[in-house]
């Protein structure tokens, strides 16, 4: 590992509920370098300290629990111990859903049965959550929205910054010191890569990331290569995903992130990935070429074909890294 730069002046706070001039440059200038800033000021506090509590008791529980739920190729909702990035396995489990609101046979959420006392608990929770979250992320895209320069004339829909909660997703992440999986269950398996988490993109919109005080989330700035996320007590982590960066034209980076090793204790995080409506088109936004003077990067795709390729690639190793927005780049003299 280089050495590694504590980014607390690199990584601005910006406090949701009155966001100042100054604030705004500050995020602009992150957003531009390593798409990662701190959200305070959002009144969530107590629901956030109710969700350590639940994702703790659940990831605390055996197979009992989590079996019944476990993911498998034909729904990637539910309980996961194996994931991939970049083809190495990750030193984590996790708990993935979407919109509770969903008619149960589109969402096909899986919660833990009555077998575990919280249960009720549990899926209750994650409900508020999910509706307090979508809200916030409709809110954070404001910020951004306001960072980078558009017209406040112009409607968020018209301009596509848009958070779809009924495409969005949440997910409850556990990072032990140990090998998750079971040894006489790693046979066949892929290795397990350098680091907890391997270094990759959202490819969403922005995710909204809670995470707890013990540390090691990375960002990968422009300018000072990796630089630490440090925690900050009753911060919300703002990273910008593809979606971002393709609607910015590369003026925003969709942030190149990676967690480090547990090697004392385990770390939890929350994340609330904010995706674009399922049938949207990705391309340059013409307000943004238009201010800025410039021609697309970007030719127009899907975001259904670009999140497919992405989600596929996490649970089995196809022989290739996954799908990058880089494979919609224009040709150049096209």
């Amino acid at each position: 590992m280089s050495q590694i730069l504590d980014a607390r002046s690199l990584v601005p706070t910006v406090d949701l509920s009155n966001p100042s001039t100054t604030e705004l440059a500050a995020v602009d200038a992150a957003c531009r370098d390593h798409g990662f800033f701190l959200l305070v000021g959002h009144g969530a506090d107590a629901l956030i300290a109710d969700m350590w509590d639940i994702t703790a008791a659940f990831f605390a529980e055996g197979e009992d629990v989590k079996g019944p739920i476990r993911r498998n190729a034909d729904n990637a909702l539910g309980y996961w111990d194996r994931e991939l990035t970049k083809r190495k396995r990750d030193n984590k489990e996790v708990f993935d859903y979407i919109d509770p609101d969903l008619d149960a046979r589109i969402a096909k959420n899986r919660w833990p049965g009555t077998a575990w006392g919280r249960s009720d608990e549990f899926a209750s929770t994650l409900a508020t959550f999910f509706d307090t979250f979508s809200e916030l992320a409709t809110a954070t895209l404001g910020i951004v929205r306001s960072a980078l320069g558009l017209d406040d004339g112009e409607s968020a829909e018209q301009l596509g910054f848009v958070n779809a909660r009924t495409s969005s997703t949440v997910r409850l992440n556990h990072y032990p010191v140990d090998d998750v999986v079971p040894a006489p269950e790693r046979s066949g398996l892929a290795e397990l890569g350098p680091t907890a988490l391997g270094y990759h993109t959202d490819p969403g919109v922005l995710t909204l990331l809670l995470q707890d005080g013990v540390g090691g989330l990375q960002a990968e700035s422009t300018t000072h290569g990796w630089i630490d996320v440090p925690p900050l007590d009753g911060a919300i982590v703002v990273n910008l995903g593809d979606a971002m960066q393709v609607w910015t034209n590369d003026q925003y980076k969709a942030a190149v992130h990676r967690v480090i090793p547990m090697t004392q204790q385990s770390r939890y995080s929350i994340p609330y990935f904010s995706n674009p409506p399922r049938d949207a088109r990705l391309a340059p936004l013409a307000s943004v070429l238009e201010a800025a003077g410039t021609t697309p990067v970007y030719r127009d795709f899907g975001w259904t074909e670009y999140i497919a390729g992405r989600a596929q690639d996490n649970f089995a190793d196809h022989g290739v890294e996954d799908i990058q927005i880089s494979h919609f780049k224009v040709a150049a003299g096209a």
